[in-house]
């Protein structure tokens, strides 16, 4: 009763004097003027301690003193800051902006009711004068900040824009173009280097996200819509097809020309990469443990954003089969915690149970063939001797999926007459199981010996028939027929065969000779003669060796005997049955389906394999409908239903 009566008779007739001499004392604080701020506070709370109505005790203070004081900052920056932007540009307007932003938060904190919404209003008035009114012209140097990488520049617009209800996006779109372009740019600068070089390439990628990340992490605080900007534009560079790309040609349709998809080169690198490694090779002899493991977590880094995985996998389980086969593992634990990687990065669990089995099928072997010598102790000194010098490796058929391919060859007379003899071993182990040798897999070392010196051979199968030839008959010229009647190799394998043992890279002197002017397996033909070159040895530091070793296997096996064009063919075939399946089993689950929401969950399940088109997943669900798998709702075209 006495505040009203107060309000009414005595503070109505100066509470507009008061609040007009506390604005002008504000404003002079603005100006760089002092006094006693107290002064300011006790007009606030004069009108925060006059209200009577307790449903609205800040009615009066928000109705006078605040909308004043809303008013009065509004009306004070509206004219000072175009003039600000105008006389010193627009990226001092920025640092200009953004400490006045700090003061009116501080001085709004004194001087306003901090129990209301007050600051969160002013705060609003001010961000809509000082920053929306002028986000077109702060926004047009977010481009040459980002790329001059000006960071304490695009820190500041980021926490000016920031508050801006539309002025992030912008920001977004040029941070995606600036990776998409720096990085393609990157690419393309270093095409020639990155495309013949595993290594570089990984690198290079990596060195690339390290800057992009540091950007994003430095500029705009690690800010989830940036760091989400950042993934999606490296996804492009990642999977970008201008440097290099893998032709994959299209599922072929009923009276169609085959279309070639181009696809990023990228996943295949990784698993050459990978391949590096985890291999003995150069790279691998002068890393330490922890720096293989380092390497390894930067490939499965770039691995997350390739879109087709399942390429990255095919060729992955292609170099781990090699080097499983040839003894070539650098570190055996390393292998495995591979694959206990791209378990817990999603790839199939089908993919990387195979994976398991024949890491396994390694150690299995090992207590086979101790099991194998300590039986044939004891035996005649042949068979002895064969079975301290053969390494027997029993594979799984399902889980190395290439046991199917046979290539017929005429084993060396040694070989031939022991196989048996592990037959008969296993057998009895394993009563039952059925053994088919993969000869286009073995590999063994031979001696060859010549005026020179004696070497040792690491050679193929295929290889080693094909020099025995010469065993009994070491200066003899044979033929291109006599050989193939004598090894009964095919024709495409016998020529790349003896091509590898008269063109083998870096050597001053083959292996084998011919009479053609250039070997080319070609040019090859019936009477093409063949001979051992007595001239033979190896070369270190530039003096003739009278003994060593060479390693003439090369790339022959494993990934060769398949054209690349087959294996990309064998990719989209996969592709296709993935697809397939994918769909049945959604359809399964859900009985019916619209369209758009199979196509969604389709992707989703694929995801960690590869990205199907639309055409693909048209194709396949048309497929499915001529095969009676599913069919159209009678009463919308959109929806599928799961035919049982």
């Amino acid at each position: 009763m006495m505040l009203d009566k107060w309000n009414e008779i005595i503070f109505s007739g100066i509470k507009e004097k008061l609040q007009a001499a506390a604005m002008k004392l504000v404003a002079a604080e603005r100006n760089g003027e002092a006094f006693d701020s107290q002064l300011v506070v006790g007009v606030r709370e004069s009108y925060v301690s006059l209200s009577t109505d307790a449903d609205e005790p800040l009615a009066i203070y928000k109705s006078h003193f605040e909308r004043a004081y809303l008013d009065a900052t509004e009306e004070f920056y509206k004219g000072r800051a175009a003039q600000v932007l105008e006389e010193n540009g627009v990226q001092n307007y920025m640092q200009y902006a953004d400490s006045k932003l700090r003061e009116e938060d501080q001085r709004a904190r004194r001087y306003l009711d901090t129990k209301s919404d007050s600051l969160e209003k002013l705060l609003n008035r001010c961000v809509s004068v000082l920053v929306v009114s002028f986000q077109e012209q702060v926004l047009a140097e977010c481009p040459g900040l980002i790329k001059a990488d000006e960071i304490d520049k695009l820190r500041m617009m980021f926490r000016l824009i920031d508050r801006s209800p539309s002025g992030i996006p912008t920001m977004l779109k040029y941070l995606d173009e600036h990776i998409r372009c720096e990085g393609l740019s990157d690419m393309v600068a270093n095409a020639q280097t990155i495309t013949s070089d595993p290594e570089k390439y990984v690198e290079q990628l990596l060195s690339m996200f390290n800057r992009f990340s540091t950007l994003v992490r430095d500029a705009f605080y690690d800010d989830p819509r940036f760091l989400t900007a950042r993934d999606k534009a490296f996804q492009e560079v990642v999977n970008d097809t201008t440097v290099f790309k893998l032709e994959l040609q299209a599922p072929k349709q009923k009276g169609a020309v085959a279309k070639i998809v181009p696809e990023s080169k990228c996943p295949e690198l990784l698993a050459n990469y990978c391949d590096l490694l985890l291999r003995k090779t150069q790279l691998s002899k002068k890393l330490t443990s922890e720096e293989v493991d380092a390497k390894l977590s930067d490939v499965l880094l770039v691995l997350k954003y390739v879109q087709n995985k399942d390429v990255f996998m095919r060729f992955h389980k292609a170099h781990l089969s090699r080097r499983l086969i040839l003894d070539m593992t650098a570190d055996q634990e390393k292998e495995e915690t591979m694959v206990n990687r791209l378990r817990e990065a999603g790839m199939p669990a089908d993919y990387v149970n195979k994976l398991y089995r024949m890491l396994q099928d390694i150690e299995i072997n090992k207590d086979l063939n101790k099991n194998f010598k300590s039986t044939n102790i004891g035996s005649n000194n042949n068979r002895n001797t064969m079975a301290d010098t053969v390494n027997i490796k029993i594979l799984n058929a399902g889980a190395w999926s290439r046991g199917g391919e046979r290539v017929p060859v005429s084993l060396p007379r040694e070989l031939e007459d022991f196989i048996p003899e592990v037959e008969d071993f296993y057998k009895r182990q394993h009563n039952g199981r059925k053994l088919q040798w993969l000869h286009h897999w073995s590999n063994g070392t031979i001696s060859f010996a010549n005026k020179i010196g004696r070497f040792d051979l690491d050679v193929t199968t295929f290889q080693m028939a094909v020099l025995f030839c010469w065993n009994d008959r070491p200066n003899d010229r044979i033929s291109y027929e006599n050989l193939r009647l004598a090894t009964e190799l095919p024709d495409m394998e016998l020529r790349r065969t003896l091509f590898s043992l008269v063109a083998f890279p870096k050597l001053r002197q083959q292996v084998l000779c011919c009479d053609c002017d250039s070997p080319n397996p070609r040019e090859f033909t019936d009477s093409t003669q063949f001979w051992t070159n007595d001239e033979f040895c190896l070369v270190k530091n530039g003096k003739v060796q009278v003994r060593g070793r060479l390693n003439l296997i090369g790339r022959l096996q494993l990934s060769a005997e398949q054209s690349r064009e087959t294996e990309h063919d064998d990719i989209v075939a996969l592709r296709v049955l993935r697809v397939q399946e994918a769909i049945v089993k959604i359809l399964k689950m859900r009985k019916r389906v619209q369209s758009a929401q199979l196509q969604t969950e389709l992707v989703e399940m694929l995801k960690h394999m590869f990205l199907p088109s639309r055409k693909l997943i048209k194709e396949q669900i048309e497929w499915l409908m001529d095969n009676h798998f599913l069919k159209r709702d009678d009463n919308d075209i959109n929806c599928f239903v799961y035919v049982a």
